[in-house]
């Protein structure tokens, strides 16, 4: 026992002194994760179903899914920007929970789902807005930024195509079905929407199939699955070759309009291949092209390198 020790003891009878000492901790600041909530609008005759998160005067992110998916997909990117944007993802008509009552006689069309979810961004008061398509988005989401460009504040492609060098070979019996929509090429499209076929769009050129989570494809498929729904999803793929010829005016929209545009694509898609994303530098030469380790759906492998290539984007952009 030291000098000091002993002094101590013995001033206190030799019990054990209690030494009291305040320990200063650094306060730290909670995360908290945005709350996503769920909404319908009317819009366009139509109850819309979409899912949003963000304060309401910031900067709008609108996702815009694509085939066979609903704004179910964007479940993990949406919090994930919503500290700094105002994200809002409807679901299409035909798609997810967006209902369409039996008296509209809806058309189901890429022209109609664009004017559609035009008269959305309207319902909502959505003046300026950055775009995320993916799939189906592409088509929809484009043809809205060449109605009204001066709204876009940005695009993002996820495997978003514009271009016929970007469809694979995934499109050959779609293709078929374009030149000849028989019964016949009908039926052997709708082999291909069965639950196996969309499961398979989820896993194919992921290196880790087996950590898709199935919540995605399964919701997709009973969707599907509905009296039908069936028969709305093979007139859209038939529809799609009016896509096709529209991409010389996506195009001439580029070049004119120059939005600031991020592709960020799996590049093991069998659906838009690598090719397409890179001809977005022949109209928009400074686009920020990128490729992930993955397939058609990217935000089930990739979501938080999406999300962090995106806020990166926007934010260098002034979105």
């Amino acid at each position: 026992m030291s000098e000091g020790n002993a002094a101590r003891s013995k001033r206190s009878g030799g019990a054990k002194a209690e030494i009291s000492e305040t320990v200063s901790c650094p306060t730290r600041t909670p995360f908290v994760l945005p709350l996503t909530s769920i909404h319908s609008v009317e819009a366009d005759g139509i109850r819309v179903f979409y899912r949003e998160a963000g304060a309401p005067d910031a900067p709008v992110v609108l996702l815009l899914h694509g085939f066979p998916a609903s704004s179910f997909m964007f479940r993990d990117l949406i919090p994930r920007l919503a500290d700094r944007y105002r994200v809002i993802a409807p679901d299409l008509p035909g798609f997810g929970f967006t209902a369409v009552p039996e008296k509209r006689k809806y058309i189901y069309s890429f022209e109609s789902l664009a004017v559609t979810i035009t008269t959305f961004t309207e319902a909502l008061q959505l003046n300026r807005y950055a775009l995320y398509v993916f799939d189906y988005g592409a088509p929809t989401g484009l043809r809205m930024a060449m109605a009204h460009p001066e709204r876009v504040t940005a695009i993002v492609s996820q495997n978003g195509n514009a271009y016929e060098e970007g469809l694979g070979d995934a499109w050959v019996p779609i293709r078929r079905y374009w030149q000849e929509p028989t019964s016949q090429n009908r039926e052997a499209v709708r082999r291909e929407l069965s639950p196996e076929g969309i499961r398979t769009q989820y896993t194919y050129g992921v290196p880790h199939p087996a950590a898709i989570a199935p919540e995605g494809y399964t919701l997709d498929a009973a969707m599907i699955g509905r009296p039908g729904n069936m028969e709305i999803q093979l007139d859209l793929l038939l529809d799609y070759a009016n896509n096709v010829k529209l991409y010389p005016a996506f195009q001439q929209y580029f070049r004119q309009a120059k939005p600031p545009l991020l592709a960020i694509w799996g590049k093991h898609d069998p659906f838009f291949i690598p090719a397409g994303a890179e001809a977005f530098r022949k109209d928009i030469p400074n686009a920020d092209v990128q490729f992930l380790d993955t397939g058609h759906f990217a935000t089930e492998t990739h979501v938080v390198e999406i999300a962090a290539a995106m806020r990166e984007f926007l934010d260098a952009n002034g979105v």
